[in-house]
């Protein structure tokens, strides 16, 4: 890759890209796969064809960083109880009408230089505030994939993990290409079925994203799935089926299922996810065979614990912020010795 500058910003070039022969550009980095022509960006706004090269004109243009628990990502089996430097960018490939981050996903990259933070700085900033690892969120991480690349391979030169909060969208090749930099985990947002995605995110296929994540767990890289359950874009019983059974088919039982509660924003104003609603979708991942299922964005902690998949003991006690209490012998159930499915030890937040 080659650094550029351009109106004054910094941008790098795109390391997935494809040119053709009338001057447009083809992204790499998402299914989307969007064809650019000279002078334009694609829908993201992060990647622009600037004389027949396609450059990241967002790379290191950080709209957030901050220290926060890995539980809140959500990652409730990747390191229990740690932290995590999170930082985001600006834009989304997603057009989520009801977004909770819309300020940051709805907004392109500035061209000028504003709020640069170099990959080395990130990796600074979280060895000095204690966390043990760094994690890219808030709006779609994968559409600065040159920044992350950077990132996370000095983030596992100085012993942190590596993690992203994605909506699943990032081409295979991207993925194995943030796997051999060292990405440790993956959140990947299931929106629902297929007319949600047709409907309200502009995605023919959902299930490519299914694909990826399960390419994602072949790597070795831990996944771990969340189900925000929108009132009326997918909370109808043909749509949560098709859902659970997709987790079960790509992801299998083993990865975490959090079915989070929708609460209106940004263009969507429908009323918030009932609670009868979320336990309702909650016991019908227990039936389908999901071992681990979670309920967030709720008041009550009661589906927040990890219990035991064969006897149902409290293995890991949470409060919305972290971990309270840690009852587990290495990976296992104290009380019937069932493995748990787990990255790394837990500990107290």
């Amino acid at each position: 890759m080659i650094a550029a500058w351009y109106l004054g910003g910094t941008i790098k070039e795109a390391v997935l890209q494809t040119r053709l022969p009338d001057g447009r550009v083809c992204c790499g980095t998402c299914i989307r796969g969007c064809c650019i022509p000279v002078g334009l960006t694609g829908l993201c706004g992060n990647y622009e064809n600037i004389g027949g090269v396609l450059y990241n004109i967002g790379y290191g243009k950080i709209s957030a960083v901050e220290s926060r628990p890995i539980e809140i990502k959500p990652f409730f089996h990747f390191w229990p109880g740690s932290s995590a430097t999170t930082f985001s960018g600006w834009g989304c490939n997603f057009l989520c009408p009801w977004c909770q981050n819309w300020s940051l996903s709805k907004v392109k990259p500035f061209k000028e230089d504003r709020d640069i933070i170099e990959p080395e700085k990130v990796v600074e900033i979280a060895l000095r505030w204690g966390d043990d690892g760094v994690c890219a969120s808030f709006n779609e991480p994968t559409i600065h994939l040159e920044y992350l690349l950077d990132v996370f391979k000095l983030a596992k030169a100085r012993g942190l993990y590596t993690t992203i909060v994605s909506n699943g969208s990032l081409t295979r090749k991207a993925l194995k290409l943030l796997k051999d930099a060292g990405l440790d985990a993956m959140n990947v947002d299931i929106k629902g079925c297929p007319e949600t995605y047709r409907r309200f995110i502009g995605i023919a296929d959902p299930e490519e994203i299914l694909r990826t994540a399960k390419y994602a767990l072949e790597l070795g890289i831990h996944v771990e799935a969340v189900f925000l359950v929108v009132t009326g874009a997918n909370d109808w019983d043909e749509c949560i089926e098709w859902v659970l059974k997709s987790h079960i088919k790509y992801l299998g039982t083993d990865v975490p299922l959090h079915i989070n509660r929708y609460y209106p924003a940004y263009m969507y104003d429908k009323p918030a996810t009932s609670m009868e609603k979320l336990l309702e979708v909650y016991k019908l991942a227990k039936d389908v065979g999901i071992r681990y299922v979670y309920v967030g964005n709720v008041d009550t902690l009661e589906y927040m614990h990890t219990r035991c998949p064969n006897c149902g003991e409290v293995l890991i006690k949470r409060s919305h912020y972290g971990v309270i209490k840690c009852n587990l012998d290495g990976n296992k159930c104290p009380k019937c010795g069932e493995e748990i499915h787990l990255v790394g030890a837990c500990r107290p937040s």
